[in-house]
């Protein structure tokens, strides 16, 4: 009788826990290529039908990133017309197919272990594919978990979607380096004109052969379990409302919040999703625009010139063993988005993501101030310390829960596809800047960019964004019609 009335917890958990195994894969398919790259790279480097500049290495390294454009882009489609359930089945498969097809491109028709150009293009074409899945896991997730969520712990329960991402990618590190093993990674070195030689070839065989295809293959676990567990969850309630199942959404609705609150909130969702057809600027530019650029700024702020090259900055930074510190900073990164997940519900999505930005500022500075000058080593480490966990407890987190919380019911999809298409745009342009930015112009100058652009994002929460906290997902309608 009590369970009718309140609604099962351990139910909703359990919903969340699944859902949230999408962005485990988020992490864990943007992260691998961090362990893999130079095993990677050197496997190229030995075709004899093209030369494996530094340009290939770059797009192959990123090439996921288009993949994950599209899939962000096509997720509002996805996500309306066949609801937020089956299109996390369909990014399940997706990574599914790309782990595989990244461990073994070759696919049982082209020379195994040969590589050729056309190699290199089924390569990318399977990392895309993955990229795919990430796009729509990174949209559908947080939709899905913020619409079956109660307001009142909403926040918290999203927060955990990119708790997920931060936990996939410290597992692909640990993962990464327990398949190293007592081997070693190739050293490569740059010879001028963008090519490169291997200075350890022999030592270093077994990565370049099959060491960086065991990292790509270690994701069909978890990316097959995921696809087989999301076919056990429900449909979200708005969903299923915006389609006419009341029903259905009303005893999921029971199960979740108690069934006096469940017709409550039943009848909300009905105000909102019937009440006119709607377009996307129905509540006006400015309801666009602060998703968009909420996007933009947690790409903008650099954080993935960290996440994605962290091995090769703290190796230029002079420390010995890179690779532990990249682990080391992982456990750092999970740790500080705890804080994110115990008090967004109790400081509010604005205090976090202000004070969030003010730190990265601090550590971005610090890393400008500090970076190249062997007396200020441990100084700048610090810096990126402080700039990466300022980073974890407010934009990692808290963008996702507001992106997924912002905007009106019936124009959620298509937003939400949008924001989050712009900030894989943006995670593309930071991504393949970072290298070019640092050598040309000094890690001082890029990361001082970096602290300025958070100065910026500070400002912009301040003055545009809205404060969601304890607010319905059905509220969002009149707040932006009253801000028009």
């Amino acid at each position: 009788m009590e369970q009718q009335q309140t609604g099962s917890r351990s139910y909703l958990i359990s919903i969340v826990m699944v859902a949230v195994l999408g962005g485990l894969l988020f992490g864990y398919d943007t992260a691998v290529i961090s362990g893999a790259e130079k095993g990677l790279q050197a496997f190229f480097m030995g075709a004899k039908d093209f030369q494996y500049t530094d340009f290939w290495h770059g797009f192959t390294s990123s090439s996921a990133l288009i993949g994950c454009i599209i899939g962000s882009a096509i997720s509002g489609l996805l996500a309306t017309k066949f609801g937020r359930k089956r299109s996390l089945i369909f990014a399940g498969t997706m990574f599914f197919i790309s782990a595989w097809g990244s461990m073994c491109p070759e696919s049982m028709l082209l020379p195994e272990g040969k590589p050729t150009l056309t190699l290199l293009i089924v390569f990318n074409l399977y990392r895309v594919i993955g990229g795919i899945g990430v796009g729509l896991a990174s949209a559908v997730c947080p939709m899905y978990i913020g619409e079956i969520a109660p307001s009142g712990i909403r926040g918290m329960l999203v927060s955990w979607n990119q708790f997920a991402i931060i936990f996939g990618q410290l597992v692909v590190y640990f993962v990464n380096f327990f398949i190293l093993g007592d081997h070693i990674a190739p050293a490569i070195a740059s010879v001028g004109g963008g090519l490169n030689e291997i200075l350890n070839g022999t030592e270093a065989q077994w990565a370049i052969e099959t060491g960086w295809r065991y990292m790509f293959g270690s994701e069909m676990i978890p990316a097959g379990l995921f696809a087989i567990l999301i076919c056990f969850v429900p449909e979200t309630p708005r969903y299923l409302a915006m389609i006419g199942e009341d029903a259905k959404a009303e005893r999921i609705l029971a199960k979740i919040n108690g069934a006096a609150a469940a017709k409550q909130i039943l009848f909300d969702i009905k105000n909102t999703v019937t009440e006119k057809t709607e377009k996307l600027m129905t509540y006006g530019f400015l309801c666009i625009f602060v998703g968009v650029m909420l996007s933009v700024f947690q790409q903008a702020v650099g954080i993935n010139a960290v996440l994605y090259y962290a091995p090769r900055i703290y190796e230029a930074m002079g420390f010995d063993n890179p690779m532990m510190l990249t682990v080391f900073n992982g456990i750092v990164n999970l740790s500080f988005t705890c804080v994110a997940i115990f008090t967004v519900e109790k400081l509010g999505r604005k205090p976090l993501l202000i004070v969030g930005s003010l730190g990265m500022a601090i550590g971005a500075i610090g890393v400008a101030c500090t970076f190249g000058n062997p007396e200020l080593q441990l100084v700048c480490m610090v810096s990126i310390m402080i700039y990466s966990a300022s980073f974890m407890f407010s934009w990692g987190p808290i963008c996702w829960v507001l992106i997924a919380e912002v905007f009106p019911n019936t124009i959620r999809g298509a937003a939400v596809a949008i924001a989050v298409a712009f900030q894989w745009i943006f995670n593309w342009i930071v991504s393949t800047s970072f290298v070019p930015l640092a050598n040309s112009l000094g890690y001082w100058f890029t990361y001082s960019l970096y602290g300025v652009i958070c100065v910026l994002a500070a400002l912009f929460v301040w003055k545009l964004v809205p404060e969601t906290k304890g607010k319905t997902l059905e509220d969002m309608t009149k707040l932006w019609k009253d801000r028009k």
